[in-house]
């Protein structure tokens, strides 16, 4: 059996962070993810769905994406249900992240800001790291975040056997 979900949207608020009795750190928020077609009226359509992230994953959302920002987002479909006030079953589909990459930072425009941040087993670790600069992964895994191609003012030897094309 296979459940995974790849979504690429804007936000259409800002996440909420909220703590379990546990202490456990949770996030709740909604991407609008445009549909591959047009609707009746030549009117481009979305689809807004709930995402739900835990842990660290949750408390760097919360921090880090804002209304409108662009983002990807990896996880899993959860139908759950419960009983409201009135005596009806209620039916919630959502998508638990366990990683969001940050598409686009609050200075960058449209730019794509390349920041990942991962939960659970992924290849970019759970727990406290850093977010690298401007570019690079979140989360431990001991990997160089440096930017290979940074421009430290010296000239780049590339031969024509180098290049791919």
């Amino acid at each position: 059996m296979l459940n995974r979900v790849i979504l690429i949207g804007r936000l259409t608020r800002d996440p909420e962070l909220r703590y379990t009795p546990a202490g456990v750190a949770v996030t709740q928020f909604t991407l609008a993810v445009d549909r591959p077609f047009s609707g009746q009226g030549g009117q481009r359509e979305a689809d807004f769905i709930p995402v739900v992230t835990w842990r660290q994953l949750a408390e760097t959302c919360a921090n880090y994406l804002r209304k409108g920002r662009l983002a990807a987002v990896e996880g899993r479909i959860q139908v759950r249900n419960y009983d409201n006030n009135e005596g009806r079953r209620v039916y919630v589909t959502e998508v638990i992240a366990d990683n969001v990459r940050f598409l686009e930072s609050a200075n960058s425009g449209n730019r794509e800001e390349g920041m990942d941040m991962g939960g659970g087993n992924n290849n970019f670790g759970g727990g406290g790291g850093n977010s690298g600069g401007n570019r690079g992964s979140y989360g431990g895994g001991g990997r160089n975040n440096q930017d290979p191609f940074q421009d430290d003012g010296k000239p780049i030897d590339i031969s024509d056997d180098d290049l791919p094309f």
